[in-house]
């Protein structure tokens, strides 16, 4: 069973037992139902109070089964619903905790609803691209208004029950502490004999000049909606609790509601809510492993990267000191540290009192000595391996036993950095990307001899620290990076084939990325990708790399921070604008390769750029360096600015087919630099077998 049932006097409560959010399920559902029939056939039942196991009402639907039959097998949501809503008897929703989606769709098909104060309401279904799908649209309108309606519809954020109280949607907000079944109960007899019964269904939605409000609300969504469909078919589907018959309107959104299912775009928001929930899980990690306590931290280094993580500990309240060599270096670093707070405070996002807290937490030194007591040290320096190697060797002598020694490194071997100390159990890497106090991204790369405690205690510090935690095996780059020399591996081999940057950006930027690889590498520094490719053309000397970049780099053009780049740039102004002399540079590139300029389509630019990740992701995936697709996929979902609506380069390829994907690969193969497109062996398998990545 799916749902307790008990009788308190001549009130049956009806209690949702689906952990961990009392999801509407097809068990739920069904048991839920018997339970109201059970109730309406009981002549000593005179009210019925439905209400949640644990902290919350309800979470709403089980998107699990969303595009399945058991969304549509009876007893569907829409059942449930009309079940409560006919009954002959007052149905009383008695809401705590969370209330969302489906959870209060079905509170707004009973008669009455009372809830405890800090109860979070909403309908959220447009954040996974679609509209609410059991009345949700009509009902909530005709109980809070159209324009709070609207707003809770179309932002998908949840608000607090106190703050409704003065609404339709409450009967009654009872007071902090109160007992909630047995208030619940006190109401259901007060109530007991009213009749007729109140149905949400026959309120009207009373706006002066709706249609203005309306159309002014199509025009400002349908701006800020972007390639999103699920937004304008919000207002499309308020719209109708106003112009239609309240069946009319219950069947619109119903048809838009699987419309909108059946998209990528939802689809593709759909994966990464469960790609998120699934990259904290680790098969050979239980729960319930025990996990180190981080009351204080530590960062060595004070750049832009250590000052950002660094941020990000007091950003959680946790006490955090910066160790640098020179004084120089740490009172610049805090003095970003502090510009960055006083900024978030001018934009209205933070208050000056807790900017000033968290600014309290972060402190500096120059000694070792003063962060041996730390429970996490985090390594921020320079990417070379004989950096890190005197680094970890001084923390392997100072830190107290039981410290976690991390490493924020993006590339490098961290089995080899872990052998530079007597504790490898302790070592991981941390890979955080920039800005630090900004991106969601945190890559955890799990060394041989990683604790499996050290590994849970940075899966749960991600989530302290308000991160998607990523963990990767370790090998040259990682997910990320690995994937990510690949993609620029192809748009570098581009320019010598005569296409220009601002091409091969506008291409890339049209089909969804934040940025093109040229801007991007312009932002983070050309020097950087320099410094790496120096090393793998030791590491790795049949690679065939393009000369292009080198070229640039040798003029000193390394991005924004030095004004010219692959762009050049003002002063204070951040307009990447296309530079002659770069053009020149690839001219010349191409007349001494031997080659010819030709016309190359955007959709070769993104198919080169986008398939060169997923075979690379294929190869990672294979070779257990991520534990899943959908793990990679979250990578450059937060890290590396994929698309959101294409849900990530894994899903893509699904989504384009793998057998196409390979034949594409194959084509270009046969061209210019075919050597890197030898498809990864598990891509050529799951294309021959018509499975995708996420199957």
């Amino acid at each position: 069973m799916s749902a307790d049932y008990v009788v308190h006097g001549s009130v049956a409560v009806i209690t949702l037992n689906n952990p961990p959010v009392n999801g509407l399920g097809m068990a739920t559902r069904s048991a839920a139902v018997e339970a109201l029939r059970r109730a309406e056939s009981d002549a000593a039942i005179k009210a019925v109070v439905i209400t949640g196991a644990g902290k919350v009402f309800s979470g709403g639907a089980d998107i699990r089964e969303f595009n399945s039959p058991k969304a549509l097998t009876e007893p569907t949501l829409h059942t449930l619903i009309a079940t409560a809503e006919n009954l002959s008897k007052p149905v009383i929703a008695a809401i705590h905790g969370v209330c969302m989606g489906g959870g209060l769709e079905l509170s707004l098909g009973c008669h009455y609803r009372v809830a405890s104060p800090g109860a979070q309401i909403g309908l959220p279904e447009v954040k996974i691209g679609l509209v609410p799908g059991a009345g949700g649209t009509q009902r909530l309108p005709r109980v809070v208004g159209l324009e709070q309606g609207l707003n809770m519809i179309v932002s998908g954020n949840p608000v607090l029950s106190e703050k409704l109280a003065e609404t339709k949607l409450f009967d009654k907000v009872f007071a902090e502490g109160a007992d909630l079944v047995a208030s619940a109960v006190e109401f259901a007899n007060g109530i007991a004999d009213t009749r007729p019964l109140p149905k949400v269904r026959n309120l009207k939605v009373d706006y002066p000049n709706h249609e203005a409000f309306l159309q002014f609300s199509r025009n400002t969504v349908k701006a800020m909606a972007g390639a999103f469909p699920a937004p304008l078919e919000c207002v499309e589907c308020v719209a109708a609790s106003v112009t239609m018959k309240f069946e009319d309107g219950l069947k619109y959104e119903r048809d838009r509601f699987l419309a909108l299912a059946q998209t990528t775009e939802s689809k593709a928001l759909r994966h990464a809510f469960f790609a998120e929930r699934a990259a904290s899980k680790v098969p050979d990690v239980p729960a319930d492993t025990p996990t180190r306590s981080i009351a204080k931290a530590a960062v060595i280094g004070a750049g832009t990267m250590g000052g950002g993580i660094a941020m990000n500990f007091a950003n959680a309240g946790i006490p955090v000191t910066i160790l640098e060599t020179k004084q120089e270096a740490l009172d610049k670093g805090l003095a970003t540290i502090r510009k960055n707070y006083e900024n978030t405070v001018k934009k209205g996002k933070l208050t000056p009192e807790k900017a000033g807290q968290r600014i309290g937490l972060i402190t500096g030194s120059l000694s070792y000595e003063d962060i041996a007591q730390a429970d996490i040290v985090i390594e921020a320096v320079f990417e070379d391996l004989n950096v890190k190697e005197t680094v970890f060797r001084q923390l392997d002598a100072t830190m107290k036993p039981g410290a976690i020694l991390a490493s924020n490194t993006s590339t490098l071997d961290l089995d080899k950095i872990a052998a530079f100390t007597s504790r490898p159990q302790d070592v991981i890497g941390l890979h955080f990307f920039s800005p630090a106090n900004v991106m969601k991204l945190l890559e955890i790369v799990r060394g041989k001899d990683t604790g499996k405690d050290v590994l849970a205690t940075a899966l749960a510090l991600s989530k302290k620290i308000k991160k998607t935690g990523v963990v990767s095996g370790v090998c040259d780059g990682f997910i990320g990076n690995r994937m990510l020399e690949q993609y620029l591996r192809q748009a570098f081999f581009l320019l010598e084939e005569g296409v220009l940057p601002e091409q091969v950006d506008k291409a890339i930027e049209r089909f969804g990325f934040a940025m093109g690889p040229f801007r991007m590498s312009d932002l983070a520094g050309n020097d950087i990708g320099w410094y790496i490719r120096k090393r793998r053309y030791i590491e790795q000397p049949d690679l065939e790399y393009s000369k292009v970049p080198d070229l640039l780099c040798e003029q000193g053009r390394f991005g924004q921070k030095t004004g010219a780049g692959w762009y050049d740039y003002k002063a204070g102004d951040r307009t990447a604008y296309p530079s002659p002399v770069v053009n020149e540079l690839i001219m010349a590139q191409v007349q001494a390769a031997g080659g010819e300029r030709r016309q190359v389509s955007d959709e070769e630019i993104v198919q080169r750029l986008v398939f060169a990740l997923v075979n690379e992701g294929a190869k990672i995936l294979e070779e257990g360096i991520a534990l899943r697709a959908s793990d990679i996929d979250m990578v450059y979902l937060t890290g590396y600015g994929f698309p959101l609506y294409r849900g990530g380069p894994m899903l893509y390829a699904d989504t384009v087919g793998l057998p196409n994907v390979l034949e594409t690969m194959r084509k270009f193969a046969r061209g210019r630099h075919g050597d890197a497109w030898t498809p990864a062996p598990l891509l050529e398998r799951l294309a021959g077998e018509g499975k995708g990545f996420n199957d």
